[in-house]
């Protein structure tokens, strides 16, 4: 029996963190009935790659049902008020007081149904100074610091999947399971409010903490790690690119001897520590490309193998598709068609593979309905 059986999940949700995060209950055997604009979730239109429909579509909306509502008529607030009524959790992410103003705020459902969990999701907060900034990913990568440490030393660099969205849709995930607990002990709900921007800048903390109370904060440095070396990527003599890190002198003095079959590196002051080669990162990286570029590929990550020294390949997307780590799920879009994505990360060791999700809904699939069974 999948966890959540039984456990009823209403969403006003469009884009990509309140879809991913029900994404996920979904997967883990909750009713999620998704409540729509009547010309539906926009991420409906983000692109056609999914075989004619949104790829951030069909990956986060399988299973779920699809109700369109104008919560601003008598008729259709009522029902949605009903459906809550039966509701275990209530999720939303729109724009900070939207709503309440519409009657629907967490503190107003929550002391009218004590056994709900509420999930707000806002770009920013709801604090006056920010609350009428758009919550978009690629903004609030910027607005956090994300965008000024990564990318080459040259120029900054969105990260290059909606990772703020994601990382959102992750903690509010996680936030329900811990609330469900929770009811499950003490009887009642709660009240979540989680932001984009708040989870971005708990992953700012290392940065953050070099920048006032380090030497500053990490530099952009490319295919580079800013605070460790050798920690990159290594062109061989085919032009091919591989990552290696060092995590420790142990692991230094065997790459010297195995990988650069030399001493010389190794007994060299300049390398012997990670601060040290730090410090002196282009002359050491130098040395390092003068042996991998008179290499292969092969040859490169065979001696990295024999030695046990971590590496990983510079791979393209393309490269992703035929990696021998990735496993696949077969969904089916609004219009039936059958798309290949990457698997739940989550795997139960223990337990069978069960029958895949419904297709994702077209807009409204189940109004009708939905309608019928809570009126």
């Amino acid at each position: 029996m999948k966890p959540l059986k039984d456990i009823l999940v209403v969403s006003i949700e469009q884009a990509l963190a309140a879809p991913l995060c029900t994404a996920r209950l979904a997967e883990a055997g909750a009713r999620i009935i998704k409540i729509e604009r009547a010309e539906g979730d926009f991420a409906r239109g983000y692109d056609e790659a999914a075989k004619g429909t949104s790829s951030y579509f069909a990956w986060t909306n399988q299973g779920k049902e699809s109700l369109s509502l104008d919560f601003r008529t008598a008729e259709d607030a009522a029902l949605l008020d009903k459906i809550i009524s039966k509701a275990d959790v209530f999720i939303q992410n729109l724009a900070p007081g939207a709503i309440a103003r519409a009657g629907f705020g967490s503190a107003k459902l929550r002391k009218k149904y004590p056994h709900l969990i509420t999930v707000d999701i806002t770009g920013y907060g709801e604090s006056d100074a920010v609350k009428h900034l758009k919550a978009y990913d690629f903004l609030i990568q910027a607005e956090t610091g994300l965008t000024g440490i990564s990318g080459g030393a040259n120029e900054m660099g969105r990260i290059g999947v909606s990772i703020c969205d994601i990382g959102a849709g992750m903690t509010c995930h996680a936030a329900v399971l811990e609330a469900l607990m929770r009811r499950e002990k003490g009887g009642e709900g709660a009240a979540i409010a989680v932001s984009l921007f708040d989870v971005a800048a708990d992953w700012m903390s290392v940065p953050l903490i070099h920048g006032e109370y380090g030497k500053g904060a990490p530099k952009r440095v490319g295919l580079r790690h800013p605070s460790m070396a050798p920690y990159g990527a290594f062109e061989t003599s085919d032009g091919a690119l591989t990552l290696i890190a060092i995590q420790n002198e142990r692991e230094w003095q065997k790459f010297c001897q195995e990988v650069l079959c030399s001493n010389v590196a190794g007994a060299d002051p300049r390398f012997d520590s990670n601060n040290n080669r730090v410090i002196n990162r282009d002359a050491l990286e130098a040395l390092i490309s003068a042996v991998s570029r008179d290499l292969t590929l092969d040859e490169f990550r065979s001696r990295l193998a024999a030695a046990n020294i971590a590496f990983g390949g510079v791979n393209s997307v393309d490269d992703l598709g035929q990696h021998p780590a990735l496993r696949r799920r077969e969904v089916l879009t609004e219009e039936s068609e059958v798309v290949s994505i990457p698997a739940a990360p989550i795997r139960w060791m223990d337990a069978e593979d069960s029958a895949p999700l419904a297709k994702a809904p077209a807009i409204n699939q189940h109004g009708a309905a939905l309608r019928a069974e809570f009126t």
